[in-house]
């Protein structure tokens, strides 16, 4: 992208804040310029909030039936996936699936119920538990 091509589209997202994009100058030598959003770059952001919410609305109500663990739900609602949750972790991804089983999530250690609440920014009293309906799991 030529420095003049940055897009300047005032993105909600970036609430006023502006941010830098590497672009070429007119020499043809990278440097970066701030952009204030881009419209395309805002609808990407919108879905992918709204698969994160949707996910976590569809992992709570497996973990009200008794299919799935707790952790499942915060994990999406902390906009993350059994891949960045695993990586944040240190385990291997099929650990982080077989701690959705609620048979065995409830035997899991307080070291890693603790490292678990750690990396959600959750206490561990909140990791177990889901919250009540219509309120923030952050609360």
């Amino acid at each position: 992208m030529k420095k003049d091509d940055v897009p300047q589209d005032q993105s909600r997202s970036l609430a006023g804040q502006r941010k830098p994009l590497y672009v070429l100058d007119e020499n043809g030598r990278y440097t970066t310029e701030l952009s204030s959003g881009w419209d395309a770059e805002e609808v990407v952001l919108h879905q992918a909030l709204e698969q994160f919410q949707q996910q976590a609305e569809d992992a709570r109500r497996r973990a009200e039936a008794g299919q799935s663990s707790p952790l499942e739900y915060h994990m999406y609602t902390k906009r993350m996936d059994a891949t960045v949750l695993a990586q944040s972790m240190g385990l291997f991804k099929w650990q982080v699936k077989r701690h959705f089983k609620p048979a065995v999530f409830c035997r899991l250690s307080s070291d890693k119920l603790s490292r678990y609440a750690y990396v959600l920014g959750l206490s561990v009293e909140a990791l177990q538990q889901l919250p009540a309906v219509g309120v923030d799991a952050d609360e």
